[in-house]
């Protein structure tokens, strides 16, 4: 039975997933404004500014229906991401799962640990079945990341976006409850 009213801390041998206050917020804005983030990220709905950021950020703990957690690095404390389950389907007992690590996150491990630690957790603690993503095409250290995790390519919206003057992909992937089980059981 899926409880996204609880936001739990989550811990890796290199990350801690922890609930959001609104002390993070200009640390994500700094993250959210760096061009790798910006370029791999689609646009927002509302003018994002740091009170915005604050207001979103204090808000995360009360969310009923999604899990927003901020990735930490686990030897310095530093704030380096975010992970989030939202667009939750009771019914289905599915959810969408998105990412975003900043600068001083990448290439570490961070974004693996931190997305194996909240898809278990969806999958373990929640009930979840199924859970999905969208992803840029042109994003290959995400979709690298995702298919690591056991995410399965379920299909390509093709030139769905411009960006840079460029059209992009958008590759959907997701990963079932049974799926996690068995590759939880080989990692173990």
């Amino acid at each position: 039975m899926s409880n996204f009213s609880v936001k739990p801390f989550l811990t890796g041998e290199k990350t801690v997933l922890r609930p959001f206050t609104e002390t993070d917020a200009d640390t994500m804005w700094e993250i959210i404004e760096d061009p790798e983030v910006r370029r791999f990220t689609g646009e927002s709905s509302t003018e994002l500014t740091p009170e915005r950021l604050r207001t979103w950020y204090g808000s995360r703990a009360d969310q009923p229906d999604r899990l927003d957690l901020a990735v930490t690095d686990r030897a310095t404390g530093e704030l380096v991401g975010e992970v989030v389950l939202y667009e939750w389907d009771p019914d289905a007992r599915s959810c969408t799962f998105r990412t975003l690590i900043g600068p001083r996150g990448r290439n570490r491990g961070l974004g693996t640990e931190a997305t194996r630690l909240v898809v278990g957790h969806g999958f373990e603690q929640l009930g979840l079945h199924r859970i999905q993503l969208e992803a840029y095409g042109h994003n290959r250290r995400a979709l690298r990341v995702y298919e690591k995790v056991g995410f399965v390519v379920e299909g390509v919206r093709r030139e769905v976006e411009s960006r840079d003057g460029m059209w992009a992909d958008e590759v959907i992937m997701a990963i079932l409850d049974h799926e996690w089980a068995a590759l939880s059981s080989t990692v173990r």
